[in-house]
C-alpha cells in the first residue's frame, strides 16, 4: 500500500525527504511531482524497479528512460558530452528538457536503448526533486507517469494513490502539478533534433 507524503513545495520537510530517500534505497518505487508532470522514480541500478516501471507504463525495452540529475557534472558522468552539447545543456538546465545522449559505461546496459546505447538525461527545476537528489547522492531513474492508452499524465496525488496503490511504495504531494511533459531533444547526431515538443520552449535550442 502506497504511503502519501505531503511535502512543502518551497521548504521541503527534511524528515520527509530522509524518509523518501530511505524508501528509494530499499528498492521502493515512488511517484513524484516535477517541474513538468508527475514521474515514476527509483534507483538506477535496481533491475526490479526498472521492470515495475515498464509494467505500469506498458512500455518495452526500446523505451527511453531518463536520469534525473542534480547538475551538469552528473550528466557528464553518465553521458558523453562534447563542448557544443555542454554549452546547450548549460543554457537550458535546470529546466523542462530531456536530452538524449550517448551513455557512458557508468550506466547498466539494461537502462539504455538496446540498439543505440543512449539515455535521456535532465536536470529538473523543482525544489523537492532537488532535495531528494541531494540527499540520495546519485541520479534517479525516471519515466513520466503516463498510463497505457491515456493522453495525459496523472497529476493528482490522491488519484495516483487510488489507481496504483499496490504498485508503489510512496506518492509525494506538493500541491498542483502540471500535465505537460518535458521537451525531448536528441543530441546524438550533432545538431539538436526535436523528438517531442513539451513544456520547454524551442528558442533556447535553436529550433
Amino acid at each position: 500500500m502506497a504511503q502519501l507524503f505531503e511535502i512543502h513545495p518551497v521548504q521541503p520537510q527534511v524528515r520527509l525527504i530522509h524518509q523518501a530517500v530511505d524508501i528509494l534505497r530499499k528498492g521502493g518505487l515512488i511517484a513524484v511531482p516535477t517541474d513538468c508532470a508527475y514521474s515514476l522514480v527509483g534507483l538506477t541500478g535496481d533491475a526490479a524497479v526498472l521492470d515495475r516501471i515498464r509494467r505500469i507504463r506498458g512500455v518495452d525495452e526500446r523505451h527511453h528512460f531518463t536520469l534525473m540529475c542534480r547538475d551538469l557534472s552528473e550528466i557528464a558522468t553518465y553521458a558523453r558530452v562534447d563542448n557544443a552539447q555542454y554549452r546547450l545543456l548549460k543554457a537550458t538546465t535546470p529546466g523542462p528538457y530531456t536530452f538524449i545522449l550517448e551513455a557512458t559505461k557508468e550506466l547498466p546496459r539494461r537502462v539504455l536503448h538496446p540498439k543505440r546505447k543512449t539515455i535521456g538525461l535532465r536536470v529538473p527545476d523543482h525544489v523537492v526533486i532537488s532535495a531528494l537528489l541531494a540527499e540520495l547522492g546519485e541520479p534517479l531513474l525516471s519515466s513520466t507517469l503516463l498510463m497505457p492508452g491515456e493522453e495525459d499524465p496523472l497529476n493528482d496525488a490522491e488519484e495516483i494513490c487510488a489507481r496504483l496503490d499496490k504498485q508503489l511504495e510512496l506518492v509525494i504531494d506538493v500541491g498542483s502539478c502540471g500535465l505537460e511533459a518535458t521537451t525531448v531533444v536528441d543530441l546524438t547526431s550533432g545538431a539538436p533534433e526535436l523528438l517531442r515538443e513539451g513544456k520547454g520552449e524551442l528558442g533556447p535550442l535553436g529550433l
